[in-house]
């Protein structure tokens, strides 16, 4: 509640700021001469204000006035001269900026394989409530042996970072889990492709409960899918500031910011909420998804036996995950 009320401080501080910010005007008493508009075009209001940067990083004052429906900028005479030729070097020198959009990626039509997997992890939870039964040991209890414990992954039981990813505390858990975070997977599997959302998501994960692990009390037990559900958000967040960089120029953080502003209304709320494993899945979201981005955008998305591969591999993972659990927990 407390990350959520700062967040809407900040929000409210920028807006109000941006409606106070006031419009530099004229000074009596000196006699200013209006730029000439740029190749005979008339100046739109916010190239006037482009330009009143630049003049104010030269130290050269410079005032906005409107001129019907156009606008004009307006220096002293005497520096007349010298705001001409400080705004034709930066005209040069941002001719081609910012540069062109990347071309729009065609979207992976994968809805129905990925649905398909949601489906199976809720399956699976229904499969833990009953308990599995081993010869020799009876029915032994999944939840407990696979739930993230910090003390027992700190001792070596590394597999209790994957398999938490795959239990849920109750059917609300579940459900809002399958129901906000499986927006965020299918969107990062049409974008990437099924194999390579799906590795990075648990991979995620994965580091997110491993680091929570370690910074948490050695009696702290967490589980759900929420953990990699954030990874997905930091990793399309991470996506969108690479891809959109040059745009984004100073504001490159805007969609980080967005990422935490979710990750404060989604995942600080409810009694059971893991703030630390769903902020360090984010954060290890948005590392892997800036290092996949420049991977992409060099060598390009991985194609359909690339994914194939990293999906196997994953499902070798989860599998292999469950199989230490269970075979450390009958001995």
């Amino acid at each position: 509640m407390f990350l959520r009320t700062l967040w809407h401080l900040i929000i409210l501080v920028i807006i109000v700021a941006s409606m106070n910010h006031p419009e530099p005007h004229c000074d009596d008493g000196i006699t200013w001469r209006a730029i000439p508009p740029h190749r005979g075009v008339a100046l739109a209001k916010h190239q006037a204000r482009s330009w009143a940067l630049v003049l104010d990083s030269r130290s050269i004052p410079c005032c906005i006035e409107a001129d019907g429906s156009d606008w004009q900028l307006l220096v002293p005479e005497h520096q007349l001269e010298s705001a001409i030729r400080e705004l034709r070097l930066y005209e040069q020198a941002n001719h081609n900026w910012p540069p062109p959009l990347p071309v729009a990626r065609h979207l992976f039509e994968n809805i129905l394989p990925t649905v398909s997997i949601l489906i199976l992890l809720a399956t699976f939870h229904n499969l833990t409530l009953l308990g599995l039964s081993v010869p020799g040991h009876g029915i032994i209890d999944l939840y407990d042996l696979g739930a993230a414990g910090a003390a027992r992954i700190r001792g070596g039981n590394w597999w209790q970072c994957v398999t938490a990813l795959t239990l849920h505390s109750g059917p609300v858990h579940l459900i809002s889990n399958l129901a906000i975070g499986g927006t965020f997977i299918i969107l990062l599997c049409r974008e990437l492709g099924s194999g390579l959302a799906w590795s990075l998501l648990l991979a995620s994960g994965t580091c997110g409960n491993l680091i929570n692990a370690w910074v948490q009390a050695p009696d702290h037990r967490s589980v759900g899918a929420s953990t990699a559900v954030f990874g997905a958000v930091g990793i399309l967040c991470a996506i969108s500031m690479v891809r959109y960089r040059h745009h984004l120029q100073r504001r490159w953080f805007i969609p980080v910011a967005a990422g935490l502003a979710l990750l404060t209304i989604l995942g600080t709320e409810g009694k059971q909420t893991d703030l630390g494993a769903h902020l360090f899945g984010f954060c290890s979201g948005v590392l892997l998804g800036v290092a996949t981005e420049q991977l992409t955008g060099k060598f390009g998305r991985p194609g359909s036996g690339v994914n194939f591969v990293l999906a196997t591999t994953s499902a070798i993972v989860v599998i292999g995950a469950w199989w230490a659990a269970i075979a450390h927990g009958v001995r």
